[in-house]
């Protein structure tokens, strides 16, 4: 009588708690703890690259801040180099989400302030350069005071009827900044209309 042959129990110790798959590595791999390292540099250099009162509200921890005003600090571009590197490892420890949070809505404002920027640019040389426009800005914003928007456009435009090495800035300035706060929440829609008014043309 031949004997039975004893199970294998080695099926049951390599295999028997995968099922029919191998454990795998869950570790991340060299290419992704740098892509993660760079990515967290970024971060803390546009962080650090926010305006004081901005970077003041942030909650970060102690060496964070000592080190993102460091990195401001340092001008050489090797130094810079190996702050910001001591800057993304120290980044693991602050909330990621939140910063980034903070950096978006720090460039969604320059981007409004910039198209602000725009549009008063783009009244400014309408006023001057059209009294169609000058209509138009009356009727956007009748609390405009008239008299004195009126006198502003005189004196810009007899600056740019002078040659242009005896143009003077100021009365461009002056003008930008009297519309300036009425565009405070500016838009696309805010603009005015081009026409092909005379650029010498006088407002009554």
């Amino acid at each position: 009588m031949s004997k039975r042959a004893a199970p294998h129990r080695g099926i049951d110790v390599h295999y028997g708690d995968y099922g029919d798959s191998p454990p795998t590595d869950e570790r991340p791999s060299k290419t992704q703890l740098k892509e993660q390292s760079h990515a967290l540099q970024k971060l803390g250099e546009e962080v650090a690259a926010l305006s004081d009162a901005r970077l003041a509200k942030l909650d970060l921890p102690e060496s964070l801040r000592d080190a993102i005003h460091e990195l401001r600090r340092t001008r050489s571009h090797e130094g810079r180099r190996r702050q910001l590197q001591y800057v993304g490892k120290l980044m693991r420890n602050a909330d990621e989400e939140a910063l980034r949070e903070a950096v978006a809505e720090a460039k969604l404002g320059s981007a409004k302030e910039t198209l602000r920027m725009h549009v008063t640019e783009h009244w400014r040389d309408q006023l001057i350069t059209s009294d169609d426009a000058l209509k138009q800005w009356m009727t956007d914003h009748p609390g405009t005071d008239s008299q004195q928007l009126r006198s502003l456009i005189r004196a810009a435009r007899k600056d740019a009827a002078l040659p242009p090495e005896q143009r003077q800035s100021r009365a461009y300035r002056e003008l930008f900044q009297f519309i300036k706060p009425f565009l405070a929440t500016a838009g696309a829609a805010d603009t005015p209309a081009d026409d092909d008014a005379d650029p010498e043309a006088q407002d009554d």
